[in-house]
């Protein structure tokens, strides 16, 4: 994939090739003092816009939850759809990850074996990369050196840095109560910014936001978010968009769904030995 830079410049991230040619990243009732009461009556916009902000504080002091996430890119009329599923430790700021990727002859249940990754603060670890990598190794990745923060280049969206992009929120709207898992919540709609998230983060994910503020064409990601009455993020769809050199450009929209909240996530880092230091072939045209 090739993120095309504001300032005329590309980065090029190491790929996985689906089948399609296309090179994908790296791979309520009540009342609660954490949220808004869950009726039927619209909040206002100011309030609307800050419930969604202060969601990612909401996520810290619940913990941790499992997580379910969906990737979907749309380059050209091809189609191509990655999903994981694992659990996350906000607080640590870490999670892992079992990522599978869509299978080239469009059978179900995918045509990879799926890629293990565990998310870590300015890190993304990877196993069964694949591309001349040994089985038993790590791929380790700065996101920082990423031109896009890792918000779409390893084929999920860090849920914490997905939160906390909607530190910038604004022109939020409130679409009214849905349920999800059996819960009810507050859909929201609106469009974040990414300069403005990142100087709002944590130190958690504010390195990544700062890479992703620099490496897409525009700032603005449009959103979808769902939030239930202690003010705790649901669910998340984010839309990005950026030229990556061909004429109708790529769309990429992250889903993180969140539940099970207090879950317990043990996330425990390679160990230096593990890590596959070898060269990794790109399969990027």
């Amino acid at each position: 994939m090739v993120v095309q830079d504001r300032r005329g410049g590309a980065a090029a991230a190491v790929g996985v090739v689906c089948g399609t040619g296309l090179a994908v990243g790296l791979l309520a009732t009540g009342c609660s003092p954490d949220g808004a009461a869950a009726t039927d009556q619209a909040p206002p916009g100011r309030a609307a816009a800050a419930e969604v902000r202060r969601s990612a504080d909401a996520l810290v002091r619940a913990g941790s939850a499992k997580v379910r996430t969906a990737m979907e890119t749309a380059s050209g009329g091809t189609n191509v759809a990655i999903r994981g599923t694992g659990g996350y430790d906000f607080r640590a700021g870490s999670g892992e990850l079992l990522v599978v990727l869509p299978d080239p002859a469009g059978k179900p249940g995918g045509g990879h074996q799926p890629i293990t990754e565990i998310l870590a603060s300015g890190a993304l670890y990877m196993k069964n990369r694949g591309a001349g990598v040994p089985a038993d190794k790590w791929v380790r990745v700065d996101t920082r050196s990423l031109a896009d923060g890792n918000l779409v280049t390893g084929g999920a969206t860090d849920p914490l840095a997905a939160a906390e992009l909607l530190r910038g929120a604004r022109d939020v709207t409130y679409e009214g109560k849905e349920r999800l898992d059996g819960v009810v919540v507050r859909h929201y709609r609106g469009v974040t910014d990414i300069g403005t998230a990142a100087g709002a983060a944590s130190g958690r994910t504010r390195s990544a936001l700062m890479a992703a503020e620099k490496g897409f064409t525009t700032d603005a990601v449009p959103f979808d978010a769902y939030v239930d009455d202690q003010g705790r993020l649901r669910k998340v769809r984010q839309r990005f968009h950026f030229a990556n050199g061909v004429p109708k450009g790529v769309s990429v929209t992250s889903t993180t769904e969140l539940h099970g909240f207090g879950a317990k996530v043990a996330v425990r880092l390679p160990d230096e030995p593990d890590i596959y230091t070898g060269k990794i072939a790109s399969t990027v045209p």
